[in-house]
């Protein structure tokens, strides 16, 4: 199929009109003590509207859910819901917050009925709505499970039918897809999209920005103000920089040249998989430079492909400018790691700065294998979890462990590192085959869990000393370990602060930093980035990285499937078992049929239709665009434009564009 490119208006409208005024907050402040969690903030939001509440950790997003909510009185200001205060107007409101609330030993049902009963539903409503809404959800036919024995997804589906079964004119959801995979994630904005459509309120707070770009309009928040607002597009467009993604064999020497370069027009340079993000100031100049500098360096050369800038080079951007990006501090390492570099200069001091050069690869020998499971496999009952799964992951590797909730991740990361028994298969764990308890060898592992594992009634401090001392850190060395951890977190002076009072996101920096201050040889990260704003992300993966090229085997798991591209390899398990492995770029090359990239004027109505045509989960919104996948374009194309244009839906343009690791993620699993 040719590509087609027929746009001629570059200003399409994003943002349908909204008559009616819905939420109003004027000058809203929230003091806890001498701490300003929110200060002089105001925005109004609009009957139908779907607004983001976008910022990073600590901003004063969830504070402000809670006065909306009304659940916490403001320090001053106005707000308004309905022209109601917001504890007036609670009979209106649903409320999803951060943390599943329902009860884990009551079945789908007995949940809704209890989340009826607090609203005061009647039953001919509470059974109307619950049909609609399960339906609506998929767990039509699931109602009678325990909500404890649901995935991470349908968890949170769960918890957002309770809130909807008062049938609210406001929904509040404070980060409603943390946790949650990428079908799930697809699946949940798919219904607010459709509950918008309706009528229904919502505004949302979520640290995956390409979730944001499908709201109406986004507030970016910090420092407990609001310092934007607009629509996604107009947000991109004020940024006034252009994205280039640049393509070239040696990404990591690439991106350190162009991060160096003194040139004023390339302002930021970010690795994603198998490409680099270069923001710059003049689109072609930028292109010429990065082919220049490359060129100078004898570097090979690049393909370079022009597009916009995304919402979360927006985020990042706004940020660094007000001086809230995190400084990178090198691991402060003595052994070395297997690779044999040593990170500290001559008098002992702590490095920032990159590498002057790549490190070179580890020899790939079969001595070289930290991880290993050969038809690995665990039944609970007669269930069995985990069916003939195998691993290998080398020192000095990234290998990514994905799959959908409930496909068996943690319980192979758990067997894998002796914490739960096999039920059948081999498994080699740092040449050790027998008892993978011994306590030699768990010395040379860090394990960041799931759930996060710190004590919330210690201090940071605290945590951090306890598991020096249990990961066996000399003494000589904690001290310098616990600075690096709370520096690295962005926490000097709050190292006193019970653990339990931090933001989830920082939470999770500080998990990582206790997991690896040993200088563990081999690595197991489970989902070490949910919940972790865009910045703290990019963070996560320089640390990741930089433990990779000192030679520490790392497994990690994650749903934010854009950073898995930096694993070397990785593992798609569906239910219990192996479907697909190889690299990121093997991965997304070998998916079956085409990605149709289409932009139309009404997004939502086209996406309704799409999916009476096609299977559902070949149709996704991404941003002012539709991705459609076709098994045959040249055959379905024509009949997809052609059921468009009967409804009056116009195609501005369409082009085929290559698959994404998401893109393929969930094609694979859906085929499965």
């Amino acid at each position: 199929m040719k590509e087609q490119v027929t746009i001629n208006t570059p200003n399409l409208p994003s943002t349908p009109s909204f008559p009616t005024e819905a939420i109003h907050v004027r000058g809203l402040r929230k003091h806890y003590g001498r701490l300003a969690a929110v200060r002089l903030i105001d925005f109004t939001v609009h009957k139908g509207e779907l607004f983001g509440l976008i910022g990073p950790d600590g901003a004063g997003k969830t504070t402000t859910f809670h006065i909306l909510g009304g659940v916490m009185e403001a320090t001053a200001g106005e707000v308004q819901i309905f022209g109601q205060l917001p504890r007036d107007a609670r009979s209106m409101t649903g409320y999803l917050t951060q943390q599943f609330s329902l009860y884990l030993d009551l079945s789908i049902d007995e949940n809704l009925r209890y989340a009826a009963g607090l609203r005061q539903v009647s039953e001919d409503l509470l059974m109307k709505r619950r049909n609609k809404y399960l339906r609506l959800m998929n767990l039509e036919q699931f109602g009678d499970r325990l909500a404890g024995q649901l995935s991470g997804g349908m968890k949170q589906k769960l918890a957002l039918c309770c809130a909807l079964v008062s049938q609210p004119q406001i929904l509040l959801l404070d980060e409603p897809t943390i946790g949650v995979d990428p079908i799930s994630r697809r699946e949940f904005w798919d219904v607010l999209a459709a509950l918008s459509a309706e009528g229904m309120t919502i505004v949302v707070a979520t640290p995956y920005l390409d979730e944001a770009e499908r709201c109406h309009r986004v507030a970016l928040m910090y420092d407990g103000q609001i310092q934007e607002i607009g629509t996604p597009a107009s947000l991109r467009a004020s940024l006034g920089l252009h994205r280039l993604e640049v393509r070239t064999a040696n990404l990591e020497m690439t991106e350190q040249v162009l991060s160096r370069s003194a040139q004023a027009n390339i302002v930021d340079v970010q690795t994603f998989g198998d490409r680099l993000d270069v923001l710059v100031k003049n689109v072609a100049a930028g292109e010429t430079q990065v082919r220049e500098l490359l060129q100078q360096h004898q570097l090979p050369s690049p393909s370079i492909e022009r597009t916009e800038p995304t919402l979360e080079n927006v985020f990042v951007s706004r940020l660094r400018q007000q001086g809230s990006a995190p400084q990178f501090f090198q691991f402060p390492r003595y052994r070395g790691g297997r690779g044999g570099k040593r990170e500290r200069g001559e008098g002992g001091e702590m490095l920032q700065q990159l590498p002057q050069s790549p490190t070179p690869p580890l020899p790939r020998s079969s001595s070289s294998i930290a991880i290993y499971a050969h038809n690995l496999s665990r039944s609970f009952g007669k269930f069995q979890a985990v069916k003939s799964v195998n691993v290998e992951v080398r020192y000095g590797e990234i290998f990514g462990l994905l799959g959908a909730n409930g496909a068996g991740k943690t319980t192979t990361i758990k067997m894998l590192c002796g914490l739960l028994r096999a039920s059948g298969g081999e498994i080699s764990l740092g040449g050790e085959t027998r008892n993978l308890r011994n306590a030699d060898l768990r010395r040379r592992i860090g394990y960041m869990s799931q759930k996060f594992t710190l004590y919330d009634d210690l201090t940071i401090l605290e945590n951090l000393e306890f598991y020096s001392g249990v990961y066996g850190v000399p003494r000589k060395l904690r001290r310098e370990k616990i600075d690096w951890v709370i520096a690295t977190c962005g926490l000097l002076g709050q190292e006193h602060m019970l653990t339990g009072q931090l933001p989830g996101g920082w939470k999770q920096r500080v998990a990582f930093g206790a997991s690896v201050m040993h200088e563990p040889d081999i690595l197991f990260l489970d989902e070490p980035t949910s919940g972790v704003d865009p910045l703290a992300r990019r963070q996560f993966w320089k640390l990741i990285n930089d433990f990779a090229r000192n030679g520490t085997a790392i497994l990690v798991t994650t749903h934010y499937l854009e950073e898995a591209e930096q694993c070397n390899c990785m593992s798609f398990m569906v239910a219990g078992e192996t479907v697909a492995e190889g690299s990121p770029s093997f991965i997304k090359a070998s998916q079956p049929g085409q990605l149709i990239e289409m932009i139309v004027n009404q997004n939502q109505a086209a996406s309704n239709l799409l999916k009476q045509y096609l299977e559902p989960w070949r149709v996704s919104i991404f941003a002012n665009s539709l991705h459609v996948v076709l098994d045959n374009s040249n055959e379905q194309l024509p009949q997809i434009l052609k059921l468009l244009e009967s409804t009056n839906l116009i195609v501005h343009s369409l082009r085929p564009i290559p698959f994404s690791l998401e893109d393929a993620f969930i094609g694979i699993v859906q085929r499965t």
